[in-house]
């Protein structure tokens, strides 16, 4: 297969599909090359996007670069092919994170699972605003299923548990407010010129209020009380929360851990449910195996619900994005 049976703007919409992907602070950490020859996606960490302090061992760089891999897969859904994807494809070159190929046409159902999730890609955004707090019992067992597809677990904590994995953000977030490292760090990705023409980072407007109620930890990325900046707001009383776990907490199991994020993000998307992502404890050896159920690995703890749709976050565009 060569580049002339998939067309520039085909390939283009791919490329803009994964840029489309969450990242800590909107970093975007990734980088693409196309081999014209075979079609193959190459993808490796952006430079100078690694976050020295909050994420020193990259394993939220390589979630992130899951989660656009899987979007890319999503595209090529889309546009009729299947892919074949490789994750740590060469041990010579460790740089190398994931090739994916299209090996050809897709066979099955048209209107498969595949096809809700690439409208998907393209509407789904972190909220940081408070959600209704009303139940997700019918999704739970299909977002969990949808986890599994890509190697990893989902799992809802009863209220006890929840409890306890709130005061472990909690304590994540004042650590990283008092570490003035991470707090200088979290300070450069916020975006505060509206004029700011920057393709990564968080404008203002996608920060959000603090909880009212000091229950729920979200990410203050200045590093100062939001009650100086923006009025708290009630979120709801009983965050739904999702614990992402892998079995195992190896390279390849973080980009597979990123795949299956944005599966469940997709999903849930398309049916119609809100979500942001609360990292904080995640970026602290102490506090991630505090997290962690036995036997397994914490990735990600993921917030839902139904509520008002978070801001758009700039993007890099495909040009930028391509080596």
């Amino acid at each position: 297969m060569s580049s002339a049976i998939l067309d520039a703007t085909v390939l283009e919409t791919c490329v803009a599909a994964a840029v489309a992907a969450p990242s800590l602070y909107n970093s975007q950490p990734w980088r693409f090359r196309l081999d014209p020859e075979t079609v193959t996606f190459h993808v490796r960490a952006a430079p100078s996007q690694g976050l020295r302090f909050t994420d020193p061992d990259a394993r939220a760089l390589h979630v992130s670069v899951g989660a656009c891999v899987l979007n890319l897969r999503v595209a090529m859904a889309h546009f009729g092919w299947t892919a074949d994807t490789r994750l740590l494809p060469s041990p010579r070159d460790p740089g190398l994170l994931a090739t994916v190929r299209p090996t050809g046409t897709r066979t099955g159902d048209p209107q498969a699972a595949e096809d809700e999730l690439y409208p998907a890609v393209w509407r789904r955004r972190s909220s940081r605003l408070p959600f209704s707090g009303g139940p997700l019992p019918p999704l739970r067992a299909e977002l969990a299923t949808t986890a599994a597809m890509e190697g990893a677990s989902l799992v809802f904590p009863d209220p006890a548990r929840t409890a306890r994995l709130l005061a472990l953000t909690a304590l994540g977030e004042r650590r990283n407010r008092a570490d003035p490292d991470r707090a200088r760090e979290s300070r450069r990705w916020v975006r505060e010129d509206p004029y700011d023409l920057s393709d990564t980072g968080l404008p203002l407007a996608a920060l959000g209020p603090q909880d009212a109620r000091e229950q729920l930890p979200l990410r203050d990325f200045t590093a100062q009380r939001h009650s100086e900046r923006l009025p708290a707001r009630l979120f709801e009383p009983a965050p739904v929360m999702a614990l992402l776990v892998t079995e195992h907490d190896r390279r390849t199991d973080w980009l597979r851990a990123g795949q299956a994020l944005e599966r469940v993000l997709l999903v849930a998307t398309a049916r119609g449910l809100r979500m942001s992502l609360l990292h904080q404890a995640l970026e602290w050896p102490d506090l991630r195996q505090s997290l962690s159920p036995a036997p397994g690995h914490a990735q990600m703890l993921v917030r839902l619900g139904y509520g008002p749709q978070g801001p758009a976050t700039p993007r890099r565009t495909v040009r930028g994005a391509i080596d």
